[in-house]
């Protein structure tokens, strides 16, 4: 599903966080959102998701204003990633990633929804197949993120949005985290802090500062040095590697 976010302000009380965002999210593609801290990366996460209203402006998925939805409508086609997810349930992973079912079940006792095929190919597609009989609390937290992954995938999602879904991972499972999201074909958004897995992995990135906007494209045409230095003080070079055939961000002290 396409994403269309124009001219959205929100804030809270008297601060104001987002400021005129426009956006446009292809259908299909793997947009990152990078920025400093404090830049609004998460609350533009959460006004496109539904779960802020907007002040002035709108989001659109698939033509539809997503704040005109329920909440059951938009829990079935949008899946948000939290950067901390836990709970003091004594869960199986298989019984966390059922959670995903819920917004497809029925209303009425007996209407329940099956899905149990969704639940298996969520498992693993999220990578966690071989972890279904395990305690939720006995996991690591990379575990718990790929868990959550597949919790989300169980939704069915025509959206996924995920907000810095590598800070519990070391370098291999970052990179398996992101391949597996890489091969879904969903539209995802992804709010990022390492910006060499944002060039690696996304084929287009929306680059925020206090709220607003300052440049969004295709990864090569928006990550520039110029740009790295501007927006986060850091002189860089960006090249291509040599053999990788992705972007580098080399930094300078």
């Amino acid at each position: 599903m396409r994403v269309a976010v124009d001219d959205v302000t929100w804030g809270v009380k008297d601060l104001t966080i987002l400021h005129d965002v426009t956006a446009d999210f292809p259908a299909g593609s793997v947009t990152g959102l990078i920025g400093p801290n404090g830049s609004g990366k998460t609350s533009l996460l959460h006004v496109t998701a539904g779960l802020r209203r907007p002040t002035r402006g709108t989001v659109r998925v698939a033509d539809e204003d997503v704040h005109a939805w329920s909440a059951r409508t938009r829990a079935r086609r949008i899946a948000l990633l939290e950067q901390h997810s836990s709970t003091s349930l004594d869960l199986t992973v298989r019984q966390v990633v059922e959670l995903g079912r819920i917004p497809h079940r029925g209303r009425w006792p007996g209407r329940l929804d099956e899905g149990s095929a969704q639940i298996e190919q969520a498992l693993k597609a999220g990578r966690v197949d071989d972890l279904a009989d395990r305690r939720w609390q006995t996991l690591s937290g990379g575990e718990r993120q790929r868990v959550q992954l597949a919790r989300a995938l169980a939704q069915e999602p025509s959206l996924l949005m995920l907000d810095e879904p590598t800070n519990h991972l070391d370098l291999r499972h970052q990179i398996d985290f992101l391949s597996t999201v890489r091969d879904l074909g969903i539209t995802t958004i992804a709010a990022l802090h390492d910006l060499d897995l944002a060039a690696a992995f996304c084929d287009r990135l929306v680059v925020m500062r206090g709220g607003h906007v300052v440049a969004s494209g295709p990864v090569e045409s928006v990550l520039t040095a110029e740009l790295v230095n501007d927006v986060y003080g850091v002189r860089t070079t960006i090249e291509q590697h040599p053999t990788a055939n992705r972007w580098n961000v080399v930094w300078h002290r």
